[in-house]
């Protein structure tokens, strides 16, 4: 099944499969991600969502199918991220996304600190430029790899679970983001367990380790396509009559060991 949108899509796998160890994580997955939208990839543990996602981010290959890109530039923020960064202040943790491999060091410019400098007025963590990461909260850690995102200037935002477990005001941060750099024409691909969080994205992948369903959130997160992907771990729909937004889905949002 191929998403079709226009404009074209940004980033595309076709028929991608990928092996972890001797676990399918994916299988013969086709899709496609286009310029500003936000997608929401949904399913249960061992899914394989962060398999998708750093396949997209050029992390890892695929054992079989094609990934096709653009050229466009990418950022990922991963959902585990270790609480000791050495001793790195966040403006020396933001400012890292201004690196570029050269063959001479350059010093960054007055572009390369606006970048930063509106990253960290945007998730609202200027105040903690002078304080090391690792004394952070999880939500203004979570705060500050997401400014690290955008302070890239990339054109695909990649975002593994980006408010599970978070405050309200590192939710609400993160999110307006989201729905601001997809209306700049980014392409932004998150996973979720929650699915208000996938509604309120255009478009939404069901997976269980291969393709469900792709489409619509009104269209795909309903009763019959959930219950392909958790089987009984759809609650709320006892007549299989429930309307789509009276859902949950029972699951522990952390990652499977293999199928990820």
């Amino acid at each position: 099944m191929i998403l079709i949108m226009d404009p074209a899509p940004r980033i595309a796998l076709r028929d991608v499969s990928v092996m972890r160890g001797d676990h399918i994580a994916l299988s013969g997955v086709t899709v496609a991600f286009a310029p500003g939208t936000a997608t929401a990839l949904v399913g249960p543990n061992g899914s394989g969502k962060t398999t998708m996602l750093e396949v997209l981010a050029g992390l890892r290959s695929p054992t079989s199918g094609l990934v096709h890109g653009d050229g466009s530039t990418v950022a990922l923020v991963p959902q585990r991220h270790a609480r000791s960064w050495m001793p790195l202040t966040v403006s020396e943790v933001l400012r890292m996304a201004r690196f570029r491999p050269t063959v001479v060091p350059r010093r960054l410019g007055a572009h390369d600190h606006a970048a930063v400098d509106g990253a960290a007025g945007r998730l609202g963590v200027r105040a903690l430029l002078d304080r090391p990461l690792d004394q952070l909260s999880f939500g203004q850690r979570q705060r500050v790899l997401v400014a690290q995102a955008l302070a890239r200037e990339a054109d695909v935002l990649l975002l593994d679970e980006p408010i599970t477990g978070l405050d309200l005001l590192s939710q609400e941060r993160i999110l307006t983001v989201i729905e601001e750099e997809r209306h700049d024409g980014r392409t932004v691909v998150l996973t979720t367990h929650h699915l208000d969080e996938a509604r309120h994205c255009d478009e939404a992948v069901v997976l269980d380790g291969r393709l469900v369903a792709v489409g619509p959130p009104d269209d795909v997160l309903v009763p019959a396509v959930l219950r392909k992907a958790y089987g009984e771990r759809v609650l709320g729909d006892h007549a299989h009559h429930a309307h789509a937004h009276d859902l949950v889905l029972v699951d522990d949002h952390g990652h499977g060991h293999d199928g990820r």
